[in-house]
């Protein structure tokens, strides 16, 4: 073989390794991706997904298509995510705590196992409203009249098992009172409950409330201090009853999914949540931005099941 020969072999050789191979191209999805949310349209679940998927495809280069699948606390929405093939295209976008109540509670068709944990990007005390001409007068009030009338007030909440739900059980708990709970599938129509006088108290969170307070009063919240969105409502801790609650909000996609997929989704999420477009969006309906990276949230959710499994077996709170 001549020199030339050599030196051309050679040449083609040493530049092979700069094209970088197919396989190690950052994924993207081919095709607009649905992120699949358990509650009915125009709640805070909901809304959360609306805003954050405007911010979320810009990353990934494909439209984001929001799909409500209301019914038995996320239950539906979070199974078929989890039985959803397992290439990036669906995603989930968990509750807390009905994400990790549910299964603890009776026999789901997902469990934490189900899926791979994107990120939580943003937590929303849980609160109580009732109508602005209610002659309850505040939490204290309301707790001295459910005592003087066991399940004569009737509250609604999102379903078993959500942070509504276990937020009452917890006042229950606390006080002694009881009340008459009812369950619906989303704030849209508990509202619609509490203007029309079939419910007389609302469970709801401060970012369902404050774009619309028009018509109603916040009495409490689940925070650990006042809200920056609603300064003048006290917490349930500076009330006297030593608890906190909140709803969050996290991304899943199913277990199998692969990890070059998992990653790419964790840094688009991460690059998202950390975008102050994104922030503003959030602090414009009243929701804080909270992003926990992936890991560290699978971490906390496990934890936070095995003391919900601990409280469930000394205390259940279906009957609640």
């Amino acid at each position: 073989m001549s020199q030339l020969g050599r030196r051309s072999i050679l040449g083609a050789f040493l530049a092979a390794p700069l094209a970088a191979p197919a396989f190690a191209q950052p994924w993207r999805p081919d095709r607009p991706v649905e992120l699949v949310v358990g509650f009915a349209p125009g709640g805070g679940t909901d809304i959360v997904a609306r805003l954050f998927a405007r911010h979320l495809e810009t990353r990934l280069g494909q439209p984001i298509t929001v799909v409500n699948k209301p019914g038995a606390s996320s239950e539906v929405a979070l199974t078929y995510v989890a039985r959803s093939r397992p290439d990036g295209q669906v995603l989930g976008l968990t509750n807390m705590p009905s994400f990790v109540t549910v299964p603890v509670e009776r026999r789901a068709q997902y469990n934490l196992d189900s899926f791979g944990f994107i990120g939580n990007i943003m937590t929303d005390p849980t609160g109580l409203i009732i109508r602005a001409d209610s002659p309850i007068r505040d939490l204290p009030d309301l707790v001295r009249r459910a005592l003087a009338d066991p399940e004569g007030i009737v509250v609604s909440t999102s379903g078993i098992g959500t942070d509504d739900h276990l937020m009452m059980a917890q006042i229950s708990r606390l006080t002694g009172a009881r009340f008459t709970l009812i369950h619906y599938t989303g704030a849209p129509i508990q509202r619609t409950a509490l203007i029309a006088g079939q419910v007389q108290v609302n469970c709801v969170s401060v970012g369902e409330v404050m774009p619309n307070p028009d018509g109603v009063r916040f009495i409490a919240h689940g925070g650990a201090a006042r809200s920056r969105f609603a300064p003048e409502t006290p917490t349930f801790k500076s009330l006297g009853l030593d608890f906190e609650m909140y709803s969050e909000r996290g991304l899943v996609v199913p277990v199998a999914t692969p990890s070059r997929i998992l990653e790419r989704l964790r840094d688009a999420v991460q690059e998202a949540a950390a975008d102050p477009a994104t922030r503003r969006s959030f602090e414009a309906q009243f929701i804080e931005p909270t992003l926990e990276p992936g890991a560290q949230w699978e971490a906390r959710m496990r934890a936070t099941q095995t003391q919900y499994a601990d409280l469930w077996r000394r205390a259940p709170w279906i009957n609640s």
